[in-house]
């Protein structure tokens, strides 16, 4: 049965990227629900901005599922393989940027890093509060392994772009 599934593989690597693409992610999304809402871990404005990667290139890895099964063009998968490579690039710098914020190596952004602070007026101080995030950007909420999630969006994020990158490699090659 193995066999099958390597044997697929190797004869459409850019559905096989597509599928594992659209797994994956979509495990990871039902991670961040299950830390939220079942374990009770609040996101913080970094974490929501994280998942905004994971919300595009599901559906784009769908989609290119859906067109690899229905004889969509080497062009358009190969640009849709392209997107995730680069979304996800930028989804593992943003997560490092904010594992590096937990670890303390550098300061985050002032919403859910800074105090509140040089109140000014009272109009002045009712725009801040409604800026401010009560869950904080450099306390990692939960550790495992030493890694919080932010370091594990890292690693799922380079992941992903690696499978699509050999999705797009391998689509380039065959045209050669």
């Amino acid at each position: 049965m193995t066999t099958d599934y390597l044997t697929l593989a190797r004869k459409k690597p850019q559905l096989t990227a597509a599928v594992l693409i659209t797994a994956l992610g979509a495990l990871a999304i039902c991670g961040f629900f299950f830390f939220e809402y079942v374990l009770g871990y609040p996101p913080c404005p970094l974490c929501l901005e994280q998942r905004m990667s994971f919300y595009a290139t599901v559906p784009v890895a769908a989609l290119l599922w859906l067109g690899s099964t229905h004889g969509a063009s080497r062009k358009v998968l190969l640009l849709g393989l392209i997107v995730i490579v680069l979304i996800m690039l930028w989804n593992s710098g943003l997560a490092a940027y904010h594992a590096g914020i937990e670890w303390k190596l550098w300061t985050g952004p002032r919403d859910c890093t800074g105090p509140i602070d040089k109140f000014g007026s009272t109009v002045d101080l009712l725009k801040q509060l409604q800026k401010i995030s009560l869950v904080r950007c450099d306390v990692a909420a939960w550790r495992f392994l030493g890694l919080s999630l932010a370091g594990y969006d890292v690693l799922l994020s380079l992941a992903l772009a690696a499978i699509a990158a050999w999705g797009a490699k391998a689509l380039l090659a065959r045209r050669a």
